[in-house]
């Protein structure tokens, strides 16, 4: 049964912080960017559809966030196998240098509204709520404690806030158009509650949940764990475009002078990568 009163919350939410050039709404194609999509709608707020074509998305989700009417498709400067060859490293856990350029890289000076859930993971759980303002440290401290709210700091020095009081959207307004400032209205969701959610408004979501995925992503995600096996095993163009990435990516670390270590070849640096031979080279022998 549809949860009215979380629903009622998060419009309320929504409506509480809109600015007045509207929400940049952060759409990625799954189930939460769904529900996001929806109540943005709901709440009558003014607001953009933005997705964040990584390069590396599966078919089916690209296909699905294509068929999304007013959706905004942003594209990057650099594809993932570009991006590859100019690190000179694969994207890890510890440097996920993708997230920042393919994922984050876009709706500077907006109010974005996401999608983040606690119950998605551990870290959000720690480092997520309500707001999250991501700016310079000392400033946002400043006049957070100026204005007397209770906060915490996550890893990169950003202010959370778990209230959405008139304090809180003062801070919010101040904040938003210098800072990176987000708003995740559907933070205390349950993923009963957005099944039931997107069941109940008659969305069928990304195919891809019906083949069995639980989550929706950049396919070979560091984060994804033995789903990136299955990930491969459907698409295995990818795997090749990775594997031809690392050779390239090689090359170029030959003419900077940097170690090759153990990797002969891009397909060594792929098993390395998917986590078979973690043993062999340490992450910070990457760095030189």
């Amino acid at each position: 049964m549809l949860n009215i009163e979380k629903e009622k919350i998060a419009i309320d939410r929504i409506k509480s912080f809109e600015p007045d050039d509207g929400y940049y709404v952060c759409y990625s194609g799954g189930k939460d960017s769904d529900v996001i999509r929806i109540l943005s709608s709901l709440a009558g707020v003014k607001h953009e559809l933005h997705n964040n074509h990584t390069t590396v998305d599966a078919p089916e989700t690209v296909r699905y966030i294509r068929s999304i009417p007013n959706i905004i498709i942003d594209y990057p400067k650099y594809s993932m196998w570009q991006l590859i060859v100019k690190k000179g490293m694969p994207p890890t856990r510890l440097m996920r240098y993708c997230c920042s350029e393919l994922k984050e890289r876009n709706g500077v000076g907006k109010l974005r509204l996401t999608g983040v859930r606690w119950s998605e993971s551990v870290s959000r759980s720690k480092n997520a709520d309500l707001i999250k303002i991501i700016g310079k440290p000392k400033d946002t401290l400043s006049r957070a404690e100026e204005i007397g709210l209770d906060y915490t700091l996550n890893p990169k020095g950003g202010v959370i806030l778990s209230t959405d009081n008139s304090e809180s959207r003062r801070m919010v307004e101040m904040c938003y158009r210098t800072r990176s400032t987000t708003l995740n209205p559907i933070v205390d969701w349950s993923d009963r509650d957005v099944w039931t959610f997107l069941r109940h408004y008659g969305c069928e979501s990304n195919p891809l949940y019906q083949c069995g995925f639980s989550r929706i992503g950049c396919i070979g995600c560091v984060m994804s764990g033995k789903m990136r096996y299955t990930e491969f095993s459907r698409y295995p163009k990818y795997k090749e475009n990775y594997i031809k990435a690392f050779d390239r990516m090689l090359l170029r670390r030959d003419e900077k002078g940097y170690d090759r270590k153990s990797w002969v070849n891009g397909e060594a640096v792929f098993k390395w990568w998917m986590g078979e031979d973690l043993n062999q080279i340490k992450f910070e022998d990457l760095l030189n």
